[in-house]
């Protein structure tokens, strides 16, 4: 595991941790309601189980840090502050979606928040994190870039192609392995003899680590201690974070690969439960608060469902606009 310096963390940031998750939590599992309603149609691919790393991951960056993942992503989007009234517009197809409809579960943007994807192509945002890493050295910040991947896109070449372009030119990068043990429904067992993942970078002698992913508290830890690294200009890290995803690879997923048991240990665990049990614990929060917490999430995403029912579809002349740039008038030809 990351062995970064323990950190005394306040009430402040533990109730913004518990805030964090159970925003995402319920907005997955209404998520999956209105999916099971036919109201979100397509891929959807759920966070749940996984919210630690991304409440651990705000707490420990900045607002002017850039973020790229894969496409499970409404949890990122959430965490970095994107509303719930957009992204759930967007799982709905709506013009009021944080890309206008048009992207999707799969694709959510937001330049206000420095989130710049939700990719559907496995693999692909890896080369696009360190690119952005290398924009931002290349204008003398000291941003850095969070690149998140799965388990399964570490078996795409453009990783290694990636790592060693980072570690050549030191870019300020955080590659981020979410290991939740399965790449759809193969797991990692059946893919490498390479069980410990953080184990890739050794090849390009990057700095990198397996971490507890079902505790904010050692998420923080380990990209604290990335960050300050990349900050100073000495390069990227690898963090294999492990989780675990409750729910299938996507909503059309059973999951029957899996056992009742296995779910079961990962779900004794979960990050929601230890950080509530934290705060109470120390006395940060009230059961009776935390109750009242969590009405407000639920009430904020009963009200995204309302938003995006009564938001208008994005209307039949708005198909080619953000996707080509200029006039292209042989196109309706």
């Amino acid at each position: 595991m990351a062995k970064a310096a323990k950190i005394n963390f306040n009430k402040e940031t533990y109730l913004k941790w518990y805030e964090i998750m159970l925003l995402v939590r319920k907005f997955e599992e209404k998520s999956a309601q209105l999916y099971g309603q036919q109201k979100i149609k397509g891929f959807c691919h759920l966070y749940i189980g996984q919210e630690a790393i991304v409440a651990g991951m705000v707490s420990a960056t900045t607002k002017d840090d850039k973020f790229i993942t894969a496409y499970r992503d409404h949890g990122h989007a959430l965490a970095l502050g994107m509303s719930a009234n957009s992204v759930m517009a967007e799982l709905y197809g709506k013009s009021t979606g944080c890309t206008k409809g048009k992207g999707g579960s799969m694709h959510m943007f937001s330049k206000e928040h420095n989130f710049l994807g939700g990719h559907g192509i496995v693999g692909g945002q890896i080369p696009l994190g360190a690119g952005i890493a290398f924009a931002e050295k290349y204008n003398g910040t000291k941003n850095l870039c969070v690149c998140f991947m799965g388990d399964g896109a570490v078996r795409q070449g453009a990783l290694h192609e990636a790592f060693n372009m980072a570690m050549l030119w030191k870019l300020p990068v955080i590659f981020i392995c979410e290991n939740n043990d399965y790449a759809m429904g193969t797991s990692v067992e059946r893919t490498t003899n390479v069980l410990d993942i953080y184990k890739i970078g050794s090849a390009y002698e990057m700095p990198s680590f397996q971490v507890d992913g079902m505790k904010c508290e050692t998420v923080h830890e380990a990209i604290a201690e990335a960050a300050d690294r990349a900050r100073k200009g000495d390069g990227p890290t690898f963090l294999e974070i492990k989780t675990y995803r409750y729910k299938g690879h996507s909503m059309s997923d059973p999951a029957n690969y899996r056992s009742k048991e296995e779910v079961a240990r990962y779900k004794d665990q979960d990050p929601i439960e230890t950080t509530k049990a934290s705060i109470l614990q120390n006395k940060f929060a009230t059961e009776e608060e935390l109750e009242q917490m969590e009405e407000k999430i639920i009430e904020t995403v009963n009200q995204s469902v309302e938003f995006a029912e009564n938001s208008p579809y994005p209307d039949p002349s708005e198909l080619y606009t953000d996707v080509y740039e200029g006039n292209y008038p042989y196109i309706m030809d």
